[in-house]
């Protein structure tokens, strides 16, 4: 008898939690259309309770205020597209891959995977950040965050010895940077109409281009 009642409590605990993470996806649904659909000013807590089928008050609770909500949001969004969070694939593919230029392409994609779900996210928060201290503060602490991950990626390319001759740790962060932004993709793929593909592969070489020794240096190093 004890021993069923603590399998019925580990079980009846594990559920809880499964409820509160469904819980929390569909808050998050919920807040990301209506704050794309209205804007930021215009969504209201007590809108995204009506959609999500919550109280207002599970909403505070959860997120404190709309800007956590928008917080909660983008950083989902920066997981990407697949069941491993896509950082975690970044990371985990330059550890085990030797040639740099695959390297690139693998990033170049993941760029735009992330791109294609964050960016939209990222440009509503600039747009608020206009007038909404909260925003405009997680505007720059999300792009310095940003800038803290190209600069541990631009030390693993000089660690690996990848980087081109005169290319400093900063301008390979830099350029890291410039390639992951929203305003690149903004530009390219929401306004020039590029495919996702196109854009991929564009981040890519340019990436191989700035940042790694030009094709006769590799080759005769490789030699």
């Amino acid at each position: 008898m004890t021993e069923h009642v603590k399998s019925a409590r580990r079980y009846n605990s594990t559920g809880r939690l499964t409820q509160a993470e469904a819980n929390r996806q569909v808050i998050l649904n919920a807040a990301k259309r209506q704050f794309l659909d209205a804007g930021f000013g215009d969504t209201t807590i007590g809108g995204i309770a009506r959609e999500a089928g919550v109280s207002v008050q599970t909403i505070y609770k959860g997120f404190g205020s709309k800007s956590g909500l928008v917080r909660a949001i983008f950083d989902s969004a920066l997981e990407g597209r697949g069941p491993v969070a896509a950082y975690q694939r970044s990371d985990q593919m330059r550890d085990r891959e030797t040639d740099p230029i695959t390297i690139m392409r693998n990033w170049g994609g993941l760029v735009a995977e992330v791109a294609s779900v964050a960016t939209p996210i990222s440009l509503l928060i600039r747009s608020a950040a206009a007038s909404d201290p909260d925003m405009s503060a997680l505007l720059g602490a999300s792009d310095e965050e940003r800038l803290t991950r190209m600069r541990h990626h631009a030390q693993f390319l000089a660690d690996r010895g990848y980087l081109r001759h005169g290319v400093t740790l900063d301008e390979a962060a830099d350029i890291l940077w410039h390639c992951s932004s929203a305003e690149l993709y903004e530009m390219l793929v929401l306004r020039r109409r590029w495919s996702l593909s196109r854009f991929g592969q564009f981040v890519a070489e340019f990436m191989i281009t700035a940042l790694l020794p030009p094709p006769d240096v590799r080759s005769s190093s490789e030699g």
